[in-house]
């Protein structure tokens, strides 16, 4: 079986050229994510721009992903070298936009003194440097370090966000957005997010006419307002460095089960982050843990896993996202297809309530049934705006997915997809003569072939909306 988790690898000084990044796309790279937090619009647009010329001249469908900074808190930029916090030191913090020594570490935020209270676990970067607050002291916070670290660079540092007064997006998200939006990204993802109303403020249009907004859960009140950010999100992603802050180490694997699946059971593509394979930035293979935990997040029902700094900044990008397939293509082969919707029907999801969608998902259901009862190679789903195509991924069928779309930027958003493999249709006079094409597309690709049994959904034209209410079970001839 083909690989069915999409890989999404970050884009970054050691994965910017052609060459690399043609190696990343051969290698199984989906989507290419460009992280804003550490470059400047111009860097970052000719990066875009490259990846889009890459894809095309493969000829592959490869989706791009900018990940806008939100409120992150930074310290001031390192001494060459870098700062080693030792365990057991202290060390002091102070609010300002500096450059940070060993005797005072700069924060780029000014309500610091006030925000952060004695006892306060402190983290820097992903969390692997964390602290503890001693209390003010003047015009400093004191901090004795718990687990020591060299800080480099302009590192994040994570304060309990319950006290943290920010809002999402911020202005500097709003300019870079605008960037992105006007040369047509896929997808965006938004940090620090708290509620729904963080997700509305973005104010892109609905996709795919505007980018798939990606929420990240990283805070407790995300965790809080889960369902709602969901509801009014395109996708979510498990962003585990800050929430892995927020909350006790122990509940982590659970909560990621318990976001995956909130996810998945309305149709929300949803990605797991974050140290995935973070020995392979300097090491040539994972550890064996890292190996498990990729292994854990596909088998947890991830629709995509991302690699961060092993692509951007790692030895070699390329040989990364290669080992990140073969993990997660032997997990798919072990993936609990016909125990998932069976769990699915557990949840007793209340019906949408709009009648469009609610067609579209009894539609679907019935398609994933009827391709498992028989057997069938492909569901070849037709979809203007993808709905339909992330309707049936929820049910994770054993049958390959193959999602056609007339709209170059719903196949474009489809690389999240699970197990979804998209394609550009031309447009056709009619419902019946679209389908009869995309099952001819998916003969000439070598998708399927003649004998097998595909189910194919699409809509009749009945309705006014665009609405799949049609399934059928053909034979390729």
């Amino acid at each position: 079986m083909a690989r069915r988790t999409k890989i999404i690898a970050t884009i970054g000084p050691a994965s910017e050229d052609e060459r690399t990044l043609k190696g990343l796309i051969q290698s199984g790279m989906d989507i290419a994510r460009i992280n804003l937090s550490h470059e400047s619009v111009d860097l970052a647009l000719e990066r875009y721009h490259r990846i889009r010329k890459v894809a095309s001249d493969l000829q592959v469908p490869v989706g791009i992903l900018v990940d806008l900074p939100g409120p992150k808190i930074r310290v001031g930029a390192m001494p060459e070298g870098g700062v080693h916090l030792v365990d057991g030191e202290e060390y002091h913090l102070a609010p300002g936009h500096g450059v940070s020594s060993a005797e005072v570490i700069e924060v780029d935020y000014e309500q610091l003194l006030t925000d952060v209270h004695e006892g306060d676990l402190l983290t820097f970067g992903d969390g692997a440097i964390q602290a503890q607050a001693l209390g003010r002291q003047q015009d400093r916070i004191a901090i004795r370090v718990i687990h020591g670290g060299v800080l480099t660079g302009r590192p994040g540092i994570h304060i309990p966000s319950e006290r943290l007064r920010l809002t999402t997006p911020t202005p500097e998200d709003l300019r870079l957005l605008d960037a992105f939006v006007e040369v047509g990204v896929d997808m965006v993802a938004l940090s620090f997010v708290r509620s729904a109303h963080d997700v509305r403020r973005i104010g892109v249009e609905p996709n795919p006419r505007g980018p798939l907004v990606v929420a990240k859960i990283e805070t407790r009140a995300a965790v809080e307002n889960l369902d709602a950010i969901v509801e009014a999100s395109g996708a979510v992603m498990v962003a585990r460095g800050d929430l892995g802050s927020e909350f006790p180490i122990q509940e982590l694997p659970h909560l990621q089960k318990e976001i995956i699946r909130r996810c998945i059971a309305v149709g929300r593509p949803v990605i797991t982050a974050t140290q995935m394979l973070e020995s392979m930035i300097q090491a040539p293979s994972p550890t064996r843990a890292e190996a498990s935990d990729v292994a854990n997040a596909v088998f947890d029902g991830s629709s995509a896993v991302m690699l961060s700094g092993e692509t951007a900044i790692g030895g070699d990008p390329v040989h990364v996202v290669d080992v990140m397939a073969r993990i997660a293509e032997r997990a798919d082969d072990e993936f609990d297809y016909a125990g998932w919707p069976t769990w699915l029907a557990t949840l007793h999801l209340q019906p949408s309530e709009d009648v469009e969608g609610a067609i579209t998902n009894a539609m679907t259901s019935a398609a994933q049934r009827a391709a498992s009862e028989i057997g069938a190679t492909a569901i070849i789903c037709l979809s203007r705006s993808g709905f339909t195509v992330r309707s049936i991924a929820r049910f994770r069928p054993r049958a390959k997915i193959l999602g056609f779309s007339t709209n170059p930027r719903t196949v474009q958003q489809l690389t999240m997809s699970w197990g979804t493999t998209p394609y550009l249709l031309d447009e056709a006079s009619n419902e019946e003569e679209q389908a009869q094409k995309a099952v001819q597309a998916a003969v000439a690709a070598g998708e399927v072939h003649p004998g097998d049994l595909v189910v194919v959904l699409n809509g009749s034209g009945i309705y006014r909306g665009r609405v799949t209410d049609t399934v059928r079970i053909i034979q390729i001839p």
